[in-house]
Order: C-alpha cells, then structure tokens, then sequence
C-alpha cells in the first residue's frame, strides 16, 4: 500500500491506496476524541454500535460480492446488547469484510474505506468529519493534478513523435503522381493503424466501433494509461526511421509490435517493483 499523510487538526492521518482504492487509517483519527481513550477502544465502541453495523453491512452488500450476509445477519441481532462485543479482525475474518483492513506494525492500524473512514470521522465530531473530507479532497485534487502534468507530458511527447512519423510518411510513402489529393489522408491513417494494432491491438476504426460514445469527442489515444504513451512515442520514432529504410508494411509491423511488447512489459515491471519497495519500506520497519 502507498502511504501518504494528511494533517486533520493537527493530527497526522496516514492515507493509503491499496488496489486503486483510498483506504483512511482509523486509528489515527481515534486520536481526535478528546477523552484519554485508547484508539481500539474507540473503533471497538463504534463497531459495537448497530447503526454502524448497518451502515457497514449495506456498504459491503453494495460493493462486495463475497460478503457473508447471513454472519452479518447474526452480528447485527447480537448489536445493542450489553454482552455484545465485536473486533475488527472478527468483523473481517466472520464475514469476509471489504470495507475494513488490518495492518500490523509502526506504520499499521485500523484503515477503513474512504466511505467508511467518513462514517467513523461522524463518531469523532461533525467539526473534524467535515475538515477531514475537506483534507481528504485537497490531497486527491494535489494528485490529479500531478497525474494530468504527467500525462500531458507524454501525450504532447507521443504528438510530437507523430510528426516525425508523418513527415518520413510524407516523404517515402506517397508518390506524389499516384495520389488524389483528396485521398492523401490515407497513408497517414493506415501508418498510425499499424502502430496502433502493435500497441493496443486494434485498429482507431474498431475502436470507435467499440465505444461509439467515446468516439464522438476523442480517440483510442486520449483512454492510454501513461506508460503506452511512453511506449507509443518510441514506436513513433521507430516507424519513422524504419521508413526511411524503406522496410516494408509486414516487417516493421511484427518489429513494432515486438518492440511495444517488451517495453510494456518492462514498464509494468518496473511499476511492481516500485510498489514492492515502497511496501518493503513500510514493512521493514514493523515492530
């Protein structure tokens, strides 16, 4: 999981992303009551709470498909009565829970989906609930900001390699005697086919058969994660010089997709191991 920090009245939340999805550490937040509780008292006195448990059973009916409604039905008969106590770990491991996490160490704690990290900030006060959402937006908004610099970088990279492609198009594929000069277009269209099948598997045409919808105001290219934009500006380069040497159709096609294969995988690899050693980071310093 990537941790990063949001301050919420002077106290630091740790936020973290675990499958693309925001999970909050509840733990942290336990620190805002104002009494000498401890945290795990806190979320255990929450979670005891019967409007908790069907606030959290209807969000994972909602959201996972592999809840244990029936466990959920008994827990939700017990809530309210003095003798009922109720864990996290029981909470997750009775009912196959979602909504919840469990992590272990110096950097560990009870985290909770941001939906659910909300509900819980209810339990702490209006005041720090309303501050935390606010936190929690400006960190997000923060991030997508530096996710659309990155991928206006690459994209801007990927249209400037496409002229490089087009003029070497311009120069070596059309004969300028053999050509309407209405249908000039094509070869142009057909060179960024090519590196469109060896990249994404299909054609710009398919694509806009596929999501008519999307077509409208965009193409294939403006859906590519960053890093097909990084390789897609390196097939550009290549295909371009490849037609200069005059290679066929065919043999450039089964290069670029080589090529494109084994960036991507490259790439991909390279995003694991990052991800390996940021958790590695984390997990190194458990107690």
């Amino acid at each position: 999981m990537k941790n990063k920090i949001i301050t919420v009245q002077d106290i630091p939340i740790t936020v973290s992303m675990a499958d693309e999805v925001d999970y909050i550490c509840i733990t942290d937040m336990a620190a805002a009551k104002s009494d000498n509780s401890r945290a795990a008292d806190v979320i255990k006195n929450w979670l005891r709470n019967r409007n908790t448990l069907e606030f959290l059973g209807t969000w994972e009916q909602i959201y996972n498909p592999g809840f244990k409604v029936v466990e959920f039905d008994h827990f939700k008969q017990e809530a309210g009565l003095h003798t009922f106590t109720l864990s996290v770990s029981d909470w997750i491991g009775k009912t196959d829970a979602t909504g919840l996490m469990v992590k272990k160490g110096r950097y560990g704690g009870t985290f909770a989906h941001k939906d659910i990290a909300f509900e819980f900030a209810s339990a702490i006060s209006p005041v720090f609930k309303l501050y935390l959402i606010k936190e929690f937006q400006r960190l997000k908004e923060q991030e997508n900001d530096l996710k659309k610099i990155e991928w206006d970088a690459k994209r801007f990279l990927s249209k400037n390699n496409y002229l490089i492609q087009t003029d070497a198009v311009k120069n070596y594929l059309i004969p300028v005697c053999n050509y309407r000069e209405d249908l000039r277009w094509l070869p142009y269209a057909e060179e960024a086919d090519v590196l469109n099948v060896a990249l994404f598997g299909f054609t710009a045409k398919a694509w806009r058969e596929a999501n008519p919808e999307l077509a409208k105001n965009s193409n294939v290219r403006d859906y590519a994660t960053i890093n097909e934009l990084t390789v897609l500006s390196n097939l550009e380069s290549h295909n371009a010089q490849m037609i200069r040497e005059g290679r066929d159709k065919t043999e450039r096609f089964e290069i670029l997709k080589e090529i494109a294969e084994y960036q991507i995988g490259i790439l991909s690899e390279a995003e694991n191991i990052s991800r390996q050693i940021g958790e590695g980071e984390r997990d190194g310093q458990i107690h």
